[in-house]
């Protein structure tokens, strides 16, 4: 029997630190813990809920919209344990908000990618079900990120992305003197031809437990790398936090409209018009 001061079902989560007073319904993810005040400076006010470890939980508002973002480390392990204690106190969409490279030429540095599926080549999610259970991004979340993207007129893609376990040999680059991973050399060309957008560390593994909990998730990152052009910045770094941030918003509008409507889920035939 697991104790109670480990309890991951106690009231205030074990690494968390976070209890279902403490968070929104959505919750945005920075994997950087210094992300979170950059994310909350677009939001109309916010209080700090929590300090623990790599994960820091602060909850305001976006024009009357309730939200909360929590930083989750580097990686789908610390990222899942997030998942699974907001899951816990309630929580129940969440958008992974982060940095990435991208795989394809045309793809411009500071350019949004917003996620529709994930290669899943974290290990995490093998964990939790059979490797061929496919990663997919909520589709009423990839609606709000476009729409967002759109109202703020970012530069954005839609696609696959790969998640990876490791920064350097994961990610088809060398480790240290030189190290080469077996396959590292072929793995961007091999990504690149199957049309996969970009790479990060986290969505994946954020959007697997989501699919197999019943809830929502999907994920914006902002380009800082072109890994066919070698081109590298860290620029439009804001974009990113700022169109989850109205995606959120657009997300309660559009979860009041289906109540209004008397459906379950988001169709064409639903309009935001007056929003």
């Amino acid at each position: 029997m697991t104790g109670d001061s480990e309890d991951p079902n106690a009231d205030v989560q074990y690494h968390l630190e976070v209890g279902p007073e403490d968070v929104a319904d959505t919750v945005l993810l920075p994997g950087n813990p210094e992300r979170l005040e950059k994310i909350v400076a677009h939001w109309e006010d916010h209080e700090i809920r929590a300090r623990h470890r790599e994960y820091r939980t602060a909850t305001g508002s976006y024009e009357g919209t309730p939200i909360s973002v929590t930083s989750t480390g580097i990686g789908s392990p610390s990222a899942a344990i997030a998942v699974e204690e907001l899951a816990r106190v309630g929580c129940d969409t969440f958008i992974r908000v982060g940095s990435c490279g991208a795989l394809q030429r045309e793809m411009d540095v500071g350019d949004l990618v917003i996620t529709t599926g994930g290669v899943r080549q974290e290990g995490t999610s093998d964990e939790y079900v059979r490797e061929d259970y496919p990663a997919t991004a909520d589709y009423e979340v990839v609606s709000a990120l476009v729409a967002a993207a759109e109202r703020l007129g970012y530069d954005y893609h839609t696609g696959v992305t790969m998640s990876a376990d490791s920064f350097y040999a994961g990610q088809g680059r060398p480790g240290y003197d030189g190290f080469e991973a077996a396959g590292s050399e072929e793995l961007v060309d091999q990504l690149k031809e199957a049309n996969v957008k970009n790479i990060e560390m986290e969505a994946s593994a954020i959007m697997t437990l989501a699919n197999l909990y019943g809830l929502r998730a999907g994920a914006v990152c902002t380009v800082y790398a072109n890994r066919e052009t070698g081109e590298f910045r860290t620029e439009g770094e804001s974009r990113a936090a700022e169109t989850a941030t109205l995606a959120t918003h657009l997300l309660a509008k559009m979860d009041a409209k289906k109540r209004e409507a008397g459906v379950d889920r988001w169709h064409a035939g639903l309009s935001l018009e007056e929003y």
